[in-house]
């Protein structure tokens, strides 16, 4: 009765923990859950006041369609004004979430038996997205030795022929690795080489933390010949629940995402696009509060494992910590469940994210320093750290 493609989709392991979760809290065990990268911090009062008013216009509740002409421009002026990145009309579509839009993008460029490059490890909606396309997946590990960014020299040269489509994502999720001018120029270089097309997935780019500063895949020469970015306002501005994202770039990517999307749905509820225009147009207030709360929260989270003796390498980017498991462990699902069952403290085991990410967990940086202090102490008190 199911379609074959449903059959290789196990439950979400976010689904599968926060069961977990559910039946130890019944059982009236305390938990902290670092597993969902969903902010915990509420927008600012400034971002809640316009959602008010404009869901206070009963003419906001109709059929959006299409973009609005305003949500367009204002777009083209942040990525002007942010990247220096000189965007047109038609190279702009809002997408009702990075999320959807993977597969959105996936179903517009993919043919069953296509070729699609995917990093491992990698946030789990970049495969399966071209998996219900019909795509042959080949893996890019991301490796530690190489700082975790994507190795091109790798990729055999028979299956970058074949290639059509690449995805990447810096600042990374789960590994919360960065990359820097130079990566991009020569992802853009590949690309046109063996004329893959591109997706880069720019969500983090306001989380770059000591010092450095996100960059945008389009301000390399050439990117949009070969490809389209997603960017998001859900971790930035902490409202991940309206669903407000874009892609831009190459004209036939996004023209392609317009006909489907008239096909699915009828644009994004009208009060998110006057939100987001106002947000994007205005003052930065809340870029750098969010940016600063995740690097704080790094930091102490860190130095009070570092002191209980798990050494854990500091973010360089995103919400998340990629922490390496204890050596007398080798499993990352096996630490998961001793972290949930012994100390109430969930994560998200690496394996999940693919093979390479066997070896560590990640941990989404959505508690606050008491809630993070309770966990390293319950920790500690577990005794799964020692040998």
């Amino acid at each position: 009765m199911i379609a074959d493609k449903m059959q290789q989709l196990s439950s979400a392991i976010f689904s599968e923990l926060n069961e977990q979760k559910k039946a130890l809290m019944k059982a009236g065990r305390s938990m902290i859950d670092f597993s969902i990268g969903t902010p915990d911090s509420p927008p600012s009062d400034r971002v809640m006041k316009l959602l008010s008013e404009a869901t206070g216009d009963p003419l906001n509740y109709r059929y959006a369609i299409s973009d609005t002409q305003e949500l367009i421009d204002a777009v083209c002026h942040w990525y002007h004004q942010r990247y220096q990145v000189t965007l047109e009309t038609d190279e702009v579509i809002s997408l009702l979430g990075s999320q959807s839009g993977f597969t959105e993008l996936a179903l517009c460029l993919i043919n069953p038996g296509d070729i699609v490059l995917v990093p491992s490890p990698s946030y789990p909606i970049f495969t399966i997205g071209p998996h219900l396309a019909g795509a042959l997946l080949h893996k890019m590990p991301l490796l530690k030795e190489n700082d975790y960014l994507i190795d091109f020299e790798a990729i055999p040269k028979d299956v970058a022929i074949a290639a059509k489509l690449m995805i990447v994502s810096y600042p990374n999720n789960p590994t919360a690795a960065t990359a820097n001018p130079e990566f991009y120029k020569a992802l853009v270089a590949f690309a046109k080489r063996y004329n893959i097309m591109v997706l880069h997935d720019n969500a983090y780019s306001e989380l770059l933390f000591d010092g450095q500063r996100g960059e945008s895949f389009l301000s390399i020469p050439g990117a949009k010949e070969v490809g389209i970015e997603f960017n998001s306002l859900s971790k930035t501005y902490s409202i991940p629940g309206c669903r407000t994202a874009f892609a831009v770039g190459n004209k036939e990517m996004v023209s392609a995402l317009k006909t489907l999307k008239s096909h699915v749905d009828y644009g994004m509820f009208l009060p998110f696009q006057k939100v987001a225009v106002s947000l994007l147009t205005g003052p930065q207030d809340e870029v750098k509060f969010i940016h600063d709360l995740y690097e704080t929260r790094g930091q102490f989270l860190i130095q009070g494992l570092k002191e209980i003796g798990w050494n854990i390498p500091l973010p360089k980017g995103s919400m998340f910590v990629w922490a390496p498991i204890p050596s007398h462990y080798t499993s990352s699902m096996n630490f998961t469940q001793d972290l949930m069952h012994q100390a109430g403290v969930v994560v998200v085991p690496g394996i999940s994210f693919g093979e390479e990410g066997e070896g560590y967990v990640r941990i989404a940086l959505v508690q606050n320093e008491e809630a993070m202090a309770k966990a390293i102490k319950q920790i500690q008190a577990s005794g799964i750290l020692n040998t």
